[in-house]
């Protein structure tokens, strides 16, 4: 694939805001029309990981939450933060017993997304899991009003469809694996 040449033109770079998870950074730039502008970028610390947990009857587990930047409760795929020295499917593997106390015997990377790219470098990378062992959840802190359900693999893909599943993440990996499946 050819490499695209970048048309815009960074004149100054600004840190607005940094923390343990997140950069800020506002740009000074040129854009691709010749014009001034300016260009916020979030830059993520660590990678973005989903996870499908799908058993041999294709149901799937859907975790919901209160997230506090929408102000809205949310279902999606068990999903959390790698650091970027840690192996992803060691993270997703983390993540998945994290949220529902869900371990796997079997593990495939089956795609790699960018979460918000108008605003965002964040990657994030979404796992099917399969060949499913039950156990207690370990959740962090900041999960203490995680609920955990099982669903059909078509029910997700419906919550999606009705917009009862909008996390992107989410969207794009139910859709993925109901793909493979030969779901309609």
């Amino acid at each position: 694939m050819k490499k695209a040449i970048n048309p815009w033109v960074t004149l100054s770079a600004n840190e607005k805001y940094d923390n343990p998870w997140i950069n800020v950074t506002e740009y000074k730039v040129i854009n691709p029309g010749g014009g001034n502008g300016i260009y916020g970028k979030v830059h993520f610390k660590n990678r973005a990981i989903g996870i499908i947990a799908l058993d041999d009857e294709d149901n799937t587990w859907l975790v919901g939450q209160y997230r506090y930047t929408l102000e809205e409760y949310s279902w999606e795929i068990p999903e959390g933060g790698a650091p970027m020295d840690e192996d992803i499917q060691k993270a997703a593997q983390r993540e998945l017993k994290e949220e529902t106390g869900i371990t796997a015997k079997t593990w495939e990377n089956i795609m790699c997304i960018h979460t918000s790219n108008s605003v965002t470098d964040e990657v994030g990378y979404i796992f099917l899991a399969t060949g499913l062992d039950h156990g207690q959840p370990e959740l962090e802190e900041s999960e203490a009003d995680l609920a955990v359900k099982k669903v059909s693999l078509k029910q997700a893909v419906e919550m999606v469809m009705d917009q009862e599943i909008t996390d992107s993440m989410s969207v794009a990996g139910l859709l993925k694996v109901a793909r493979m499946k030969g779901l309609r």
